[in-house]
């Protein structure tokens, strides 16, 4: 299960990485401002710096979690996993802050929440087992 769970989070970080491209880097492009519901190239301009720093927050979140996954894997455990908790939970955390905020961007947040969850559950599950 140690194994499950270390795959899920490291697909979480994949997936934060994205979105830390699509807020970070192309924010103002068509693709993320589909994916965010920008609708003008006005909007897309008041909302590039916030973006960019949230997008930040989600690479953070991602580096920490690789960390983690690598720590795991040359047996510091203890190290390893509290990074994985701590990344693959503030992105859970993260998902369901929005999907209260925002139910109408509840496809976004299971995007956002789903593999952390599996990924900590099933690391927690592993550990203790």
């Amino acid at each position: 299960m140690v194994i499950v769970g270390l795959v899920f989070a490291g697909l979480a970080a994949i997936v934060h990485v994205y979105i830390f491209w699509l807020e970070s880097i192309v924010w103002t492009g068509a693709r993320a401002r589909r994916t965010f519901g920008v609708r003008t190239d006005e909007e897309a301009r008041l909302t590039r710096a916030l973006a960019f720093n949230q997008g930040f927050y989600n690479l953070f979140l991602a580096i920490a979690v690789t960390l983690g996954i690598v720590l795991v894997v040359l047996g510091w455990t203890t190290a390893g996993a509290t990074l994985v908790f701590i990344g693959a939970g503030s992105m859970v955390a993260a998902g369901l802050v929005l999907l209260i905020s925002s139910p109408s961007k509840a496809r976004a947040a299971l995007v956002q929440l789903v593999l952390p969850l599996v990924g900590v559950v099933a690391l927690a599950l592993g550990l203790a087992l």
